[in-house]
């Protein structure tokens, strides 16, 4: 988190909470989604604009952490931003060389590949789950070929219990 953040977290801390302005889609992109976007739906149904931002995104990035009931969220100064997740808290982007990076640019260690019913793949690393990018798909396959990863097959509503997040903390909010 930046000390910035830290310092305006000391100075007003208590400030409230902010549900449903703010989504991830399953490509990494993020979504403001004001009280006229809102007003239509969930993030499934009306995703908002996409931010192009890229000074503002690697903030986001920079500030992005999950609660204790794991809810994701971004810090903005002294006030959460909570996330609506279209599909996991991480979107992983693979490389040829075996790394594996999330949306922000964080290394992840791989610890588990699940694939649900639809298809999707998922990776539990390190600093979690996450949803592998549609592009790399075809790195993923390389991987089990190679005998790196072994995938387990499990239903995609089980997800978010047996690891630990929320896709909607708008609901809690």
């Amino acid at each position: 988190m930046d000390d910035i953040v830290k310092q305006a977290i000391a100075t007003w801390p208590n400030v409230p909470h902010c549900y449903g302005w703010l989504g991830l889609d399953a490509r990494g992109h993020w979504y403001l989604r004001d009280g006229a976007t809102q007003a239509l739906g969930g993030f499934a149904v009306a995703r908002g604009s996409r931010l192009q931002h890229a000074k503002l995104i690697e903030f986001i990035h920079r500030n992005y952490e999950a609660d204790a009931r794991g809810c994701w969220y971004f810090q903005n100064g002294p006030q959460r931003v909570y996330v609506e997740l279209e599909a996991a808290p991480w979107i992983w982007r693979l490389h040829a060389d075996g790394s594996v990076w999330s949306h922000s640019g964080r290394a992840a260690q791989v610890r588990e590949m699940l694939v649900d019913e639809a298809g999707r793949v998922y990776l539990h690393a390190d600093i979690g789950l996450g949803l592998v990018h549609t592009l790399d798909v075809g790195l993923a396959a390389e991987a089990v070929e190679q005998g790196r990863w072994s995938p387990r097959t499990l239903a995609a509503a089980s997800l978010e219990r047996e690891f630990g997040f929320l896709r909607s903390p708008l609901a809690l909010g």
